[in-house]
């Protein structure tokens, strides 16, 4: 991306210097527009390019780990989390199979969009979005997903009851993997 001739260096070392015009950043503009990049920050001799898209939501006053929540979907795009986030759990033991119930046709089964960290809770002292027996609605919030230091929020597809959580807060998952068991309301 750096122009075809980059000066050199004031102090008359033989290093090259990146030399960055409109057309290099408008081409990582383009490169970034496809990606669900919401903060890029790169600094390379001496040149600094910093890029922000998105709305910031408003931080919580009462949230003492200082992260952000922001809604899943195309838009707006998640934040960056500006903290650490508490440690993983260690894996859930293997669980038992699943009760009839839960594999009969009426069960829809919610499952993770992306790889990444489970959080049950906005914040490691707030209640849980949701636990069994909880009636949700469709774009309802059932937790977050960590994935590269963003927090995903998980929308319910389905209206309905949970009647069962899959996963522990803190617990890594997987792409696929099952995370909540929703018995759907049948709306007549």
């Amino acid at each position: 991306m750096p122009s075809k001739n980059p000066p050199r260096s004031a102090g008359g070392s033989e290093r090259p210097q990146r030399a960055w015009n409109l057309e290099d950043i408008q081409e990582l503009l383009d490169v970034l527009a496809g990606r669900e990049i919401t903060e890029f920050e790169m600094e390379q001799d001496g040149v600094k390019i910093r890029i922000k898209r998105g709305n910031p939501a408003p931080a919580n006053p009462g949230n003492a780990e200082g992260y952000y929540v922001v809604p899943s979907g195309p838009s707006p795009p998640p934040l960056v989390s500006q903290t650490q986030m508490p440690p993983p759990a260690p894996p859930a033991p293997a669980t038992a199979p699943e009760s009839p119930a839960e594999t009969s046709e009426d069960i829809f089964i919610q499952k993770s969009p992306i790889v990444g960290t489970f959080y049950s809770a906005s914040a490691p002292k707030s209640p849980d979005f949701v636990k069994v027996g909880d009636v949700v609605q469709v774009g309802q919030v059932l937790c977050i997903i960590e994935a590269m230091k963003l927090m995903n929020e998980l929308e319910a597809e389905v209206a309905g009851e949970i009647v069962r959580v899959y996963v522990e807060n803190g617990q890594p998952v997987e792409y696929g993997q099952s995370l909540f068991a929703i018995k759907p309301s049948h709306k007549k």
